[in-house]
């Protein structure tokens, strides 16, 4: 079984930068593609931002274009989200989910785990 956990979420203002962490203790998470997810109150989860097992490849909601970047540190077993530009509207509980991919697969937005999540904050 997976576990993903995530950090580095928090407080800042409109403008602002963070970077989150999904970290997994589990050598087979480089065989995993991995996306962020995020759900805000009253509102259903969306997808963020994925990146391919390879990490040649990524994908973005178009609300995030231009403002975050997805990356993998595959020595530590690690996926960032960078977040700059930060806005209110991207208040929200932000997941991290993986999926077990063949080498040569692109992103995926189906994932099979998911960690608990982490909360980011964005006042005006």
């Amino acid at each position: 079984q997976m576990q993903l956990v995530e950090s580095g979420g928090g407080l800042v203002q409109a403008g602002g930068s963070l970077r989150l962490s999904c970290a997994s203790s589990r050598s087979m998470f480089s065989e995993h593609a991995v996306g962020w997810f995020r759900q805000a109150p009253g509102k259903e989860r969306e997808f963020v931002s994925g990146i391919s097992r390879s990490g040649m490849n990524t994908d973005y909601a178009d609300s995030v274009k231009g403002r975050f970047t997805i990356s993998r540190d595959k020595a530590k077993n690690t996926v960032y989200l960078q977040m700059n530009s930060l806005k209110p509207e991207d208040t929200a509980v932000y997941y991290c989910a993986s999926r077990r991919t063949i080498l040569t697969a692109p992103p995926t937005r189906t994932f099979d785990h998911w960690g608990q999540g982490t909360q980011v904050t964005v006042s005006p």
